[in-house]
């Protein structure tokens, strides 16, 4: 791991009890700068850029190995940082994201050119090749499983990585690239960059230097970020953004009893949703709409408030006091607009400091309400009904977002319509999920842009196509 010099400092609260995780240099534009001109004479040496893909994977994989050696560590860090549960990191991140780096090293080699169909006197290739420094912008919600989409195949594919971890959780990524060095990555072939984002964020997408840069965070930083790299060198810029996802749940969806509304609660509430494919809308028959709401309602007030240190902890504190005042806002403008508002409060004894707030359902809220038409990232979910197939695509559809969705139905034939006529990248039918690591993930209309995590697509994000003519003499 390459360190940086600063002379601003990050200070990373606990969001549970309000005190200090750490405190870090903040690193500053000539960090960045002279962290990108490190970052382009390693790759030019070609000590990593140039090594064959079976030793570049040797390495990751035994990076993949060190993760697992210290497993606990990463899931108490990102629980610390980011007040997430403990049980979630420990049985989703963590995990999702050791397999992220593994499969990535395995599928380095298997990235392959093409031969085009030329005369007898021609040949034509296209290979891919590494772009050289390249970047990532990194959000708080999943610090360690975020950092090993982009780390695995931008290294896989031989760049030299700048990470900058969000504000708030800088130290997964911090231990992992720590691990990195372990494992007998080159120093400078990956970097982290703790800082902030209108500085450390900024510098890396005016960099002339980086010639990619991957995000994954808000629309509105996105749009910032896709502006400077248009002001600048034009730099590939793929965006993973804001998502307003919909559960579409058809007439005959009860028929999966438990399992509906288990998927249902932890699309709605995991990582108290602060989630960007969070199942935020719910979307259901008239028929059967007041049996769903009472059964949610119930497995929604069972579930456990409390330190996200505790096992049993399904729902800690929002991220900080500003997450909750803008969840809190926009469902008290709904309820003074009309809307009905169903939760059952918070327990008595939580930490004072923590930004808690409880799993909440609006019903009857106003078409163009906050709670339906933003991203909240918090744990609240609309409830609307419709009469027909065609009336659930047309809500489905009703948002400038396009990440993902799911459906709930028993007939086949519905689920593929429903699937093909809903507008997001990724559409579960009949679980929430967003796929693994086989398959990509990336957002439509204003969800996504310029590339896909996961997958081998995602190579695409970090290589560029050179095609070769060879003529015959």
């Amino acid at each position: 791991m390459t360190t940086v010099e600063s002379r601003s400092v990050l200070r990373v609260p606990n969001p549970t009890t309000g005190e200090l995780n750490a405190t870090l240099p903040a690193a500053t534009a000539e960090d960045v700068a002279k962290a990108a001109e490190q970052a382009r004479q390693v790759f030019d040496s070609g000590v990593w850029s140039r090594l064959p893909v079976r030793e570049r994977s040797a390495v990751l994989l035994r990076l993949a190995g060190l993760m697992e050696r210290d497993a606990e560590l990463l899931a108490r860090l990102d629980s610390e940082d980011a007040g997430k549960p403990i049980s979630e990191c420990r049985t989703g991140d963590v995990p999702g994201a050791i397999e992220s780096i593994r499969w990535f090293a395995e599928a380095a080699d298997k990235v392959f050119g093409r031969v085009a169909p030329t005369g007898s006197d021609s040949l034509g290739l296209t290979i891919r090749e590494p772009i050289g420094v390249v970047a990532a912008i990194l959000p708080w919600n999943y610090p360690l499983a975020m950092t090993a989409w982009k780390v695995g195949p931008a290294l896989a594919a031989g760049n030299s990585l700048l990470v900058k971890p969000a504000e708030a959780t800088p130290r997964s990524a911090l231990h992992l690239a720590g691990l990195a060095a372990e494992a007998g990555l080159p120093d400078g072939v990956l970097t982290v960059l703790p800082g902030y984002g209108p500085v450390t964020g900024t510098a890396l997408a005016r960099s002339p230097l980086v010639g990619a840069l991957s995000f994954t965070g808000s629309t509105a930083t996105g749009r910032r970020i896709l502006k400077d790299a248009a002001e600048t060198n034009f730099k590939r810029v793929s965006l993973e953004m804001g998502g307003k996802s919909p559960q579409v749940l058809m007439a005959d969806a009860l028929a999966y009893g438990d399992d509906l509304i288990d998927g249902m609660i932890e699309a709605a509430f995991l990582t108290m949703g602060q989630n960007c494919t969070a199942g935020s809308r719910i979307l259901v028959h008239r028929s059967i709409a007041d049996d769903v709401l009472a059964r949610f309602t119930v497995a929604a007030r069972e579930l456990v408030i409390g330190d996200p240190a505790d096992p049993r902890t399904h729902i800690g504190p929002l991220i900080d006091r500003a997450a909750f005042d803008r969840v809190a806002g926009a469902v008290e403008a709904a309820r003074a607009d009309g809307a009905h508002i169903h939760t059952a409060g918070l327990p008595d004894g939580l930490p004072p400091r923590g930004a808690y707030y409880p799993p909440t359902v609006v019903t009857h809220a106003p078409e163009d309400s906050d709670v339906l038409t933003k991203e909240l990232f918090g744990p609240v979910v609309t409830l609307q009904t419709f009469a027909s197939e065609t009336e659930a695509i047309a809500l489905a559809n009703a948002t400038a977002y396009g990440l993902a969705a799911s459906v709930w139905t028993r007939d086949l034939d519905a689920a593929l319509r429903l699937a093909r006529g809903i507008q997001a990248g990724v559409v579960s039918v009949n679980s929430y999920s967003e796929g693994d690591i086989t398959t990509p993930f990336g957002g439509w209309k204003e969800s996504g842009f310029g590339g896909a995590e996961k997958s081998t697509n995602a190579f695409e994000q970090w290589t560029r196509v050179k095609t070769i003519w060879i003529r015959s003499r």
